[in-house]
């Protein structure tokens, strides 16, 4: 009998290869106000998040305070307002900011969130008995910063394209200088996905928006040639990644080749490190579903794979949506339930103890190769146009995404793409998680808006009531002004504004004032739809319309309208085109309308429905203004329809006020969509149900 022994066998001791470091874990979070987010993001820290991820809500994303006309109903629903650096100081109480590595969604007010940034970690090191000046060196992050995605697909700008741009280089020349660890722009390729993108649109949108981006700072003359290398390091970019993992895997690697050669060859770049493609990711929120949310679990682990198989092309910070996004706004466990999905993958399994899977995969080389063919000719179309901003302005682009969005939305309906639970196996038995909707996600207090109008009005009055604090306040935003008049940077003058109290509407406003502002082409016009012939469901549709027009001696006029401030545009252009396909003359003005301009273009046009696209959670608000003003104008029997991500205890009470229909993300079929828009015009106008022709 062999000897025994305690001691281990060879093959039970098999060393294991040394893991690389984990990519930065965030979850995208913020809402209500300063104090409830600056809570959740030290509970989420606690939980082994290792960045943090701010969310803002519309009205700071677009610069109005709390108390402007055009942010009711949108305070504090889809993130945090953040109106001044008492607020700013609130949200990162006991976060101590020079430690700490946060990305900032934010756009067309960048510039003054990151002052209000700044000053708040100096303020914060100056309270430590620390040096602000080192604190501020160490300050490591992200500011989105991406204009250019905004005009096609968020819809978060406000100033026009070459006064936003202006921001864009006044932050890349300061920070590459006074805060060399922040990346001052993020340039974002996450929306252009949302938006419709195909990979190869995504890649060459997001590389163009770079070279303009690139260019202007180098036109500049800020920075000497030889530290350019230093501003192409800071250049980072946020991606989508869908639940196609493998065609989005190679997606990722034909960045970072793609990114490679433009910093080496446009730019002169000799560095490898400097030349680097580091990006952020959050997975697509876009595929998400409303039915049978369950399976959204598996879609967000398939699409994190995506962005971290590939050691060649993994991620640098990845941020995982909740499964019940397309319910509302997840609750902290659904968070938790995410971040714990990232902590699985990075700590419990071996993927990170391993060089890169797909290297010399023959297929995957060939994937890899196709996109970044099919990006560079596009790259090259819209050099050909002047660059990005020039195909911003055409209309190119956004009629592109929205072309796109469009084959996309009738490949689901024809069965081409299967969506589990949507299109095909569509069985199902009741949910647990979602037996009772009204707790399945969280809710925003009702008075989060009065509280956050009457604390930024006190703010101002206790400010201004000190003359020296009402003189402070007036200098900068003069300063402001003056410096925006000229070519010189604002980042200063913003710093000057942000420690003497100026609102983020206050700053807005005055470059408001100087620049003017922007309404980006809509790219409904001039969209490919479907106009001549199409499927037999949508020719029946066409048919209907028709003749219900021929009945009524006129043609049918539907118009779509998006109040408040929500930018997210996508679902409001796909409902504008297919009208336009099945007969409807369509009237759509693009976004940010208040309710009393949709109901004025409603009585104008003599319309037959107005449809309202909401989805940032304000339709308890802004809806019964659609309905009470068209009251008011004698319009009242104009039927009223909304879509958007509604509860169903929010639909209704939508329902009681005279709404009628709602419209959710599980509502995919448009042609279904315009069979309902006719009925219920039918209805209104007295005329009999209309058999279909398979009736």
């Amino acid at each position: 009998m062999a000897d025994s022994t305690d001691a281990p066998t060879p093959a039970a001791e098999a060393s294991r290869p040394e893991r690389d470091r984990p990519w930065v874990m965030r979850t995208y979070a913020g809402h209500s106000s300063a104090a409830a987010s600056n809570e959740l993001y030290r509970r989420n820290l606690a939980k082994g998040q290792t960045g943090l991820s701010v969310a803002f809500d519309l009205p700071t994303q677009t610069g109005y305070d709390p108390d402007h006309v055009l942010s009711r109903g949108e305070v504090g629903k889809v993130g945090v307002p953040i109106s001044h650096i008492g607020d700013m100081r609130r949200l990162f109480d006991q976060i101590p900011l020079g430690e700490m590595n946060t990305s900032m969604t934010i756009n067309a007010v960048a510039m003054y969130m990151l002052a209000l940034y700044q000053v708040a970690a100096e303020e914060q090191a100056e309270a430590a008995g620390q040096d602000p000046a080192e604190v501020r060196a160490r300050l490591a992050g992200t500011t989105q910063n991406d204009i250019i995605k905004e005009y096609l697909s968020r819809g978060t700008y406000v100033f026009p394209p070459g006064p936003s741009m202006r921001l864009i280089t006044d932050m890349v020349t300061y920070t590459v200088g006074e805060i060399p660890k922040w990346n001052p722009i993020n340039i974002c390729s996450y929306h252009l996905q949302e938006a419709g993108a195909t990979p190869v649109q995504e890649i060459a949108y997001s590389m163009s928006t770079a070279l303009a981006v690139l260019d202007a700072v180098k036109e500049s003359g800020r920075v000497p040639e030889e530290d350019f290398g230093k501003v192409v390091a800071r250049i980072s970019f946020f991606v989508n990644a869908g639940v196609r993992f493998v065609e989005e895997m190679c997606k990722m690697r034909a960045f970072v080749e793609l990114w490679d050669e433009i910093c080496r060859e446009r730019y002169g770049v000799t560095d490898p490190k400097q030349r680097r493609f580091r990006y952020g990711v959050q997975v697509n929120s876009l595929g998400l579903t409303e039915a049978q949310p369950e399976n959204n679990v598996q879609r967000i682990v398939l699409e994190m794979l995506a962005v971290t198989l590939s050691k060649d092309a993994r991620a640098r910070a990845v941020q995982l949506p909740a499964w019940n996004e397309a319910l509302g706004l997840p609750r902290p466990w659904d968070q938790q339930w995410s971040l714990r999905l990232q902590q699985v993958l990075a700590f419990e399994s071996d993927l990170l103890e391993y060089d890169d899977l797909f290297a010399g995969s023959p297929v995957v080389e060939k994937k890899v190769a196709e996109l970044v063919e099919g990006a560079k000719a596009e790259i090259q179309r819209i050099q050909d146009m002047g660059g990005a901003v020039p195909a911003v302005e055409s209309g190119y682009m956004k009629n592109a995404l929205v072309a796109s969005h469009a084959l996309r939305r009738q490949r689901i309906e024809a069965g081409e793409d299967i969506v589990v639970g949507v299109n095909k196996f569509e069985t199902t038995e009741p949910n647990p998680l979602t037996a009772d909707l009204d707790t399945a996600i969280q809710t925003v207090d009702a008075d989060v808006e009065a509280k956050a109008i009457e604390a930024v009005r006190a703010w101002r009055t206790e400010r201004d009531a000190d003359p020296a604090g009402a003189q402070a306040a007036q200098e900068a935003v003069a300063r402001l002004q003056e410096v925006a008049a000229t070519s010189d940077n604002l980042f200063e003058a913003s710093l000057a504004c942000a420690r003497a109290g100026v609102t983020v509407g206050e700053w807005a406003q005055a470059l408001r004032e100087v620049f003017g502002e922007f309404r980006a082409p809509t790219g409904v016009s001039g969209s490919v739809g479907v106009a001549d012939g199409g499927s037999a469901d949508l020719v029946a549709v066409r048919d209907r319309v028709r003749a219900t027009g021929e009945e009524l001696g006129e043609k049918l006029r539907v118009l779509v309208g998006k109040p408040g401030l929500d930018g997210h545009s996508n679902g409001a252009e796909q409902i504008a085109v297919r009208a336009r396909d099945t007969g409807f003359e369509v009237i759509y003005q693009g976004i940010r309308l208040t309710p009393e301009q949709i109901v004025s273009a409603a009585v104008a046009e003599d319309v037959d429905l107005v449809g309202i696209s909401i989805l940032s959670g304000s339709h308890m608000e802004l809806v019964p203004d659609v309905i009470d003003g068209l009251k008011a104008q004698g319009a009242g029997d104009i039927p009223v329809i909304v879509g958007g991500i509604i509860p169903e205890s929010d639909a209704a009470k939508l329902r009681e006020l005279g709404v009628a229909a709602v419209f959710t993300p599980k509502d995919f079929g448009l042609n279904e969509i315009m069979g309902r828009f006719l009925d219920i015009i039918r209805d209104n106008r007295g005329l009999p149900a209309l058999e279909t022709a398979d009736a």
